[in-house]
């Protein structure tokens, strides 16, 4: 069950956290991968690429930045010439921005909706038609309980973004159906990331144990823990299975406070 074997997957922001974890989960069940890369975060996209190669498979790195339309669609068009195909597109590339709502000027707003809500559409936009022209496919979108499920004070544009990613996933998915696409998103809780150790824009290290300790099941959410979610749905098994949020918290958001 939940085999990718000749299918190639694309991962935006593959090389740390939840994306890194994601394409060699992806890579263990049989798929190809090509890892979008921004290099100004400083994370070790060619690790990533070793270990995918390690277990038999093919792996790609190309520069990404989600932000620049023509560098999203080289993206899709140098995994499919390089990999003959895109069959499975994740688009996790995100960033967290701490800033009170009366400080929130167009200019900071603008740049966090750029990468986390229209970086998934355009990379939805430019593997689309590839996925119609073969009849099948699967897009799938990193949101988070933040937007969806619950409030996250001074960051309004990120919950802004993160529940933008619900609509965009839902209309997609009764859009594409037809077409033989699934589209669904995950929403995790508290993952423990570079990005939610940042204790400038996240929680960091202590607010994480902080939270872990008040989580049904007493910890903190692992990179793999939503690599598997994102394995099942990117699998056969799934095929029915589309305009979803998978919410993947540990169950934090069951409980109130």
């Amino acid at each position: 069950m939940f085999r990718l074997d000749g299918r190639v997957a694309i991962v935006t922001g593959g090389a740390s956290g939840i994306g890194a974890a994601t394409a060699r989960v992806l890579a263990r069940a049989g798929a190809d991968v090509a890892i979008a890369d921004y290099a100004p975060d400083g994370h070790d996209a060619a690790s990533v690429r070793d270990d995918i190669e390690a277990l038999g498979r093919r792996a790609l790195i190309v520069a990404t930045d989600v932000r620049d339309t023509a560098q999203v669609d080289a993206l899709i068009a140098q995994a499919v010439a390089t990999l003959g195909r895109v069959d499975i597109v994740i688009a996790n590339a995100a960033i967290a921005r701490l800033v009170p709502a009366p400080d929130l000027d167009d200019a900071a707003w603008g740049d966090l909706l750029n990468v986390d809500l229209t970086g998934v559409w355009r990379t939805f936009r430019a593997a689309i038609p590839h996925l119609l022209a073969q009849g099948s496919g699967r897009l799938l979108a990193t949101a988070s309980t933040i937007g969806t499920v619950e409030a996250w004070p001074a960051h309004v544009h990120y919950s802004a973004a993160k529940g933008g990613i619900a609509g965009l996933v839902r209309s997609l998915a009764a859009e594409l159906g037809p077409g033989g696409i699934t589209v669904n998103a995950i929403a995790p809780g508290i993952i423990e990331t570079p990005q939610t150790l940042d204790a400038v824009n996240s929680l960091g290290a202590d607010g994480i144990a902080q939270t872990a300790a008040r989580i049904p099941v007493r910890r903190s959410g692992r990179p793999d823990d939503i690599a598997h979610a994102y394995l099942y749905l990117a699998s056969d098994e799934a095929a029915f299975v589309t305009g979803q949020v998978l919410v993947v918290d540990g169950g934090r958001t069951l409980l109130p406070g």
